[in-house]
């Protein structure tokens, strides 16, 4: 998890959405702190403010106590263009829906995700990539 845009997590978080941006499409999966797993839930096909309904969409059919987004770094840690998209949409989940948003590094989310897509049972590389992102975090948990 990164240090500066996220905070603590609250014991009483329970359930997490978590999200792997991209410009056009957006990797949604669910998860929980109990079994400390992710199922991924498909993507989110639009991009600027169309993106936003689909988002409140989802937000409002799950009722997640936190979100969770992936940030991408290049191998060796340094930020890259696609690092502060990451860190603005963060921003805006936190400003629009008034929920916990937590960062975690996903560095090889997407290789990993290639490689079990299809155990996890998802139809997209990019719900994997989430699905993925979420159990780091996850694990992360105390």
């Amino acid at each position: 998890m990164s240090g500066g845009a996220s905070s603590p997590v609250a014991a009483c978080a329970v359930s997490f959405m978590a999200f792997d941006f991209g410009l056009k499409r957006t990797g949604v999966a669910t998860g929980n702190r109990i079994t400390r797993s992710a199922t991924p839930q498909g993507v989110i096909r639009a991009e600027g403010k169309a993106r936003w309904p689909l988002v409140a969409e989802r937000i409002a059919q799950w009722q997640p106590d936190a979100l969770v987004v992936g940030v991408p770094f290049h191998p060796d840690g340094a930020p890259h263009e696609n690092t502060a998209r990451a860190r603005q949409f963060a921003r805006q989940l936190r400003g629009r829906f008034g929920l916990p948003v937590h960062e975690v590094d996903e560095r090889y989310s997407t290789t990993e995700a290639r490689e079990e897509m299809h155990t996890m049972g998802a139809k997209d590389v990019d719900a994997a990539s989430a699905a993925i992102i979420l159990e780091q975090f996850l694990r992360s948990l105390p």
